[in-house]
């Protein structure tokens, strides 16, 4: 690969042959010194011993935990997170003060809020505001610490309603304009390019804006290589274009998560 950009393992996509708790030290292992998870817990209020142990498990394996999903509801499930929706905003409000707290503990700055599917029967414009208000409220408590507020549009999951790099980077111009600088697009490359947007010209267009950029390969979402994007020249333009951040390897395996990474030699 030739750039200079250092990578993140996502383990709650690698190394989950393991319980989570062992995955920090296996990616340390596997010559990684940062990891990122999707929301660890079952709750969006976890108890604090659960909440002790994967601390724990970070510090124990010598790894710094990078990024963190705000609580999405069932992931990978019906969900795709919780951000608009209006029954659930208290719960999502909760659960902003344990990722603030477990912010604190661990020096993690990007926190990616999953905007949650359109609801039968609720009126979009409700659900923009209901996300906008979260978001908001969000982007103030992970200030103390830092942070930024990651918007990422994803792809497969009909009725999620932010699916290109415009709609995400529309969505992160309302925040900034309501008054929260530090939210940012997550620019995950394999959404990207499965929901058709022309990744290059984003990459060209935006990469110094990016909050944080994931990756894996397409069609399959496997490890770079077992699809067809080209990768080397992707990150090199990512580094052209002014992005300067971390890339977190968001992929899924098809070989144990310890061999694949021989594309990286």
């Amino acid at each position: 690969m030739s750039h200079s950009l250092r990578y993140t393992v996502n383990c709650s996509l690698l190394f989950t042959e393991l319980p989570l708790l062992e995955r920090p030290r296996a990616a340390r292992d596997a010559g990684f010194d940062a990891v990122e998870f999707w929301w660890p817990f079952e709750s969006p209020t976890p108890p604090q011993d659960e909440v002790d142990a994967f601390v724990r498990s970070l510090d124990d394996a010598g790894v710094r935990l990078t990024g963190l999903n705000f609580f999405a509801g069932a992931l990978p499930g019906p969900d795709r997170g919780v951000l608009s929706h209006p029954a659930r905003a208290e719960e999502f409000r909760a659960n902003v003060d344990v990722v603030t707290r477990i912010a604190e503990r661990t020096g993690t700055t990007g926190f990616n809020a999953l905007y949650g599917l359109r609801l039968p029967g609720t009126d979009p414009a409700e659900q923009d505001r209901v996300a906008l208000e979260n978001t908001l409220a969000a982007a103030g408590a992970v200030a103390r610490v830092g942070g930024t507020v990651l918007v990422e549009p994803i792809s497969g999951s009909a009725g999620y309603p932010l699916t290109t790099a415009a709609d995400g980077l529309g969505f992160v111009a309302r925040a900034r304009e309501a008054g929260a600088p530090n939210v940012a697009l997550l620019a995950d490359l394999y959404h990207l390019v499965v929901n058709r947007d022309d990744v290059f010209a984003v990459v060209r267009d935006h990469a110094a804006e990016f909050g944080h950029v994931q990756i894996a390969d397409s069609p399959g979402r496997g490890e770079p290589g077992t699809g067809r994007l080209p990768f080397d020249d992707l990150l090199r333009a990512l580094r052209d274009g002014g992005y300067t951040g971390l890339v977190g390897l968001e992929y899924k395996p098809t070989v144990p998560s310890a061999k694949s990474f021989d594309w990286l030699v």
